[in-house]
């Protein structure tokens, strides 16, 4: 591909991936794959990996999800609250760990451990905890501006209202997400008093926790599971597993699935 033409599909990359940005994010209807989005997305960083100087101040690279809506009050992270990339197969591990090493200056035969979990496709949501009680709730929005959706995560039963032994300030960052068999009984329910059909669980968790009358969310058999963090007081652990672990025993969901890897060998 010469200069001409990967500056023409750049620019069409920068508005397919925004289009379908917006689709997922702000009107939770995605029309393509998470598989198919990631490889637009793996196209577009290649391509500007290759012509650097082509790089467009739209770039999809320099995005992170979507700007919130104006329906619901919006709210400002204290942290940064950036995407999770995901891994599809073995050489994509291997990848991740060698960006590790150059980044951490590491030789080639360092070791580097790693945790590995499932990716929850549902929306993005941050608790925040002030001595110990959920005072805030908010979805990802674009990464610095969410939505403040507190009055609904109250609704959700996962997630704990109250902590002991918490650090005074703690930002909880996971997944709010609807099982499949939750989701095929609440259509099943939906379609039974005419309401509306959702096309798969994201779409139903993200339109469920996003709604202005929390007795709807309520309604809704919405589920959440922690992976991370975003503003603390101290430190959680010394690593992201005794990070995780800690964050489970102070009462949040993590996936069962989730594992301490000594090297990218052991990654399920």
């Amino acid at each position: 591909m010469n200069e001409v033409e990967a500056g023409r599909r750049l620019r069409q990359l920068a508005k397919e991936i925004a289009r379908h940005n917006r689709l997922y994010h702000d009107q939770d209807a995605p029309e393509i794959s998470d598989a198919d989005y990631d490889a637009l997305v793996r196209e577009n960083a290649a391509l500007e990996a290759e012509f650097p100087h082509l790089v467009r101040p739209d770039s999809p690279n320099a995005q992170v999800g979507a700007a919130p809506t104006s329906a619901l009050a919006k709210v400002t992270h204290a942290r940064p609250m950036l995407s999770l990339e995901n891994a599809f197969s073995a050489e994509d591990v291997h990848d991740f760990v060698r960006r590790v090493r150059r980044f951490l200056s590491l030789a080639e035969d360092e070791p580097v451990a790693l945790t590995a979990e499932p990716k929850i496709d549902g929306l993005s949501c941050s608790l925040r905890y002030e001595n110990g009680a959920l005072v805030m709730a908010a979805t990802r929005g674009d990464g610095t501006v969410g939505e403040d959706v507190t009055a609904n995560v109250r609704t959700i039963s996962d997630i704990p209202q109250q902590l002991s032994g918490a650090p005074a300030v703690l930002e909880v960052r996971g997944e709010v997400y609807m099982s499949k068999a939750d989701f095929a009984a609440l259509n099943e329910r939906q379609a039974a008093t005419g309401g509306k059909q959702f096309a798969n669980p994201r779409n139903a968790a993200a339109g469920s926790l996003r709604q202005k009358d929390p007795g709807i969310t309520a309604a809704r058999p919405l589920r959440f599971l922690a992976h991370g963090w975003g503003e603390l007081s101290e430190p959680l652990g010394t690593t992201q597993n005794q990070a995780v672990e800690r964050l489970r025993s102070l009462g949040f969901p993590v996936d069962d699935r989730f594992r301490y890897c000594e090297d990218a060998e052991a990654a399920p």
